[in-house]
């Protein structure tokens, strides 16, 4: 695992752009100023990891991004001893770090953690806002500005796994889903930087494709695929053949169901 560990003040001089749809961004700064843990609830693509981005360069925090697999230990989180030259050294995981430094901690898609691994979380969720470090015998207490965040897909997840309830009601949950039409529209033509008619065009063909969920579609393109397609529109490709490419391949490989996408790229834009 390589979490991603992102200061501030390097990572970003500019503000990471993004919309707004309700009241997310008071909802969440609400949270911060309260030491409210925050759970992100939504589709695959539909802004979370940029939401996250967004409000830790609004707040002025510096942000802490671990993607959770099947294999990220408590250790991988927490910090392990290491092996050197002359002797053994303690080295802090990613969220022990987030936790000394004050950061905002996120967790993308959690549920892909183990159990025992996402139990570590719970004292850093409550009143008591400290991280137990067993093999140093330390309770850690978070510094001033630490908040959690974690995400996932619970439509996706619920087929699979999903978060217990012990561990659910420590969260504030937040909402987020696709954005309304034209709204999304306005965000691809901002991130590809496409005519706003393209724009419009591709998140018709989304709204439509999204129409197929549940019915031989078990996922459906994502704000992000959009962004993809009409970044390669830009860059001279077709835009029927950057539809082919970065919506409908990566959506489905059964040929019916490809043959069917293709015809909805055709029909909306003959």
């Amino acid at each position: 695992m390589n979490p991603d560990l992102r200061p501030l003040a390097e990572a970003s001089a500019s503000e990471p752009w993004y919309q707004p749809a309700g009241n997310e961004v008071e909802l969440f700064e609400q949270c911060h100023a309260h030491q409210l843990a925050v759970m992100l609830k939504g589709p695959t693509g539909c802004g979370k990891t940029r939401f996250v981005e967004h409000m830790a360069w609004r707040l002025g925090r510096p942000l802490i991004t671990i993607a959770c697999h099947d294999d990220l230990a408590a250790s991988d989180l927490i910090g392990r001893y290491l092996i050197q030259h002359d002797g053994t050294v303690w080295q802090d995981g990613p969220l022990t770090r987030a936790v000394r430094q004050g950061a905002i901690c996120y967790l993308d898609e959690v549920v892909e953690a183990r159990q025992d691994t996402v139990v570590v979380l719970h004292a850093l969720t409550d009143h008591r806002r400290i991280l137990p470090i067993d093999k140093t015998g330390e309770n850690l207490q978070a510094a001033p500005g630490f908040q959690l965040v974690v995400s996932y897909n619970p439509g996706y997840q619920r087929m699979l796994k999903d978060l217990k309830p012990s561990t659910r009601q420590r969260f504030v949950a937040m909402d987020l889903d696709f954005p309304a039409a034209e709204h999304e529209a306005n965000i691809v033509r901002h991130e590809s930087g496409v005519d706003h008619a393209t724009a419009t065009g591709l998140v018709s063909l989304a709204l439509r494709i999204r129409q197929l969920k549940d019915r031989g579609l078990s996922e459906v393109p994502s704000t992000r695929l959009l962004i993809a397609a009409a970044t390669l529109s830009t860059c001279g490709i077709g835009l029927r053949e950057a539809c082919y490419a970065a919506i409908v391949s990566p959506l489905s490989d059964e040929p019916s169901m490809i043959d069917a996408l293709r015809d909805l790229v055709d029909g909306t834009f003959i």
